[in-house]
């Protein structure tokens, strides 16, 4: 196991490479730079304007401020951001963890609602229930997740009353804190629940159909003990990676359910950071969440490995 997680991280290396080359090119493609930004597309002072860029290191060649970016990132150093002056790590570790708490509690909604659907609908094939999730798994892959989001706010915010329409509050194992999370969880889990859903059910509806599954019902075991012991741990190998790649991609997913609610995470970070062209603020965000998915990814490779025995054994 330890072999196979090393070659996992050696593979990893050229994937961040890459990613860290792209963002720096990419996000220079925006017209305009932090100068024009802060001073304005019609400001008339070229001389002041030199001396900022000079002061941003904007006026040397784009593949000097690489070399210069890139050789402090290898010190673990992600630079400064340009509008406000600070640490650029300071600035993302300050709203990680709204960013997390949102995306955990997405990942949550999800898991709590697809996987017990998704054996129900298995056991009970072609019947009312099967119908239902199958139909509820359809919209809920096809509806964006804008849409859905500014549905929930109408209805549970607006026509009832019952929840705030956005914004957040400093996280508290209080009720005032996690009503502003219910909506924008349950935005966020909806689309990754029907995913989740689908690929339960038809796992389960492979292993249901396997010889050792028969040969314990032969046994005389009661449908529940063959169900939890023999067929839901192996149809949980593939739903379990399907739920790793959906954790990772959720720190992406929650832009723009951030912006839907006024959630204040990484994604209102970068969004606001690309907005003012903070160059750096930009490549570190991004940066920071591939590595968050890269390490998802490998814990649950890691995952994967123990629950298929083959694997473990080899």
């Amino acid at each position: 196991m330890l072999r196979a997680i090393g070659e996992r991280l050696l593979s990893v290396i050229p994937v961040l490479l890459g990613i860290s080359i792209i963002s720096f090119f990419l996000v220079r493609l925006i017209p305009g730079d932090v100068v024009s930004s802060i001073l304005g597309q019609d400001f008339g002072d070229p001389e002041l304007e030199a001396q900022m860029r000079a002061y941003f290191g904007l006026d040397q060649p784009v593949w000097q401020q690489f070399t210069v970016w890139f050789s402090a990132l290898l010190q673990g150093d992600l630079g400064t951001s340009m509008r406000t002056g600070r640490p650029v790590t300071t600035e993302i570790f300050e709203l990680f963890p709204a960013t997390l708490e949102l995306a955990l509690a997405a990942l949550i909604v999800s898991i709590a609602i697809s996987i017990p659907l998704g054996v129900l609908s298995a056991t009970r094939r072609n019947g009312p229930l099967d119908s239902v999730g199958r139909i509820g798994s359809l919209a809920g892959l096809s509806l964006p997740n804008f849409w859905l989001g500014i549905l929930l706010v109408l209805v549970f915010s607006v026509q009832l009353g019952w929840l705030p329409s956005g914004g957040s509050s400093p996280f508290a194992p209080t009720w005032g804190h996690f009503q502003y999370l219910v909506l924008p969880a349950v935005t966020l889990g909806a689309s990754l629940a029907a995913i989740t859903f689908r690929m339960t059910r038809s796992s389960l509806l492979e292993v249901l159909g396997e010889d050792y599954v028969r040969t314990a019902r032969s046994k005389g075991l009661r449908e529940g003990t063959v169900l939890t012991r023999h067929a839901l741990r192996n149809a949980l190998i593939p739903v379990v990676t399907v739920i790793g790649i959906q954790a990772g991609a959720l720190l992406g997913g929650t832009v723009v359910i951030e912006q839907v609610f006024s959630w204040n995470g990484i994604g209102s970070l970068v969004i606001r950071a690309i907005s003012q062209r903070d160059y750096p603020l930009v490549q570190g965000a991004i940066l920071f969440l591939a590595v968050f998915y890269v390490v998802v990814n490998l814990v649950v490779d890691i995952l994967y490995i123990y629950l298929n025995p083959r694997l473990r054994h080899k």
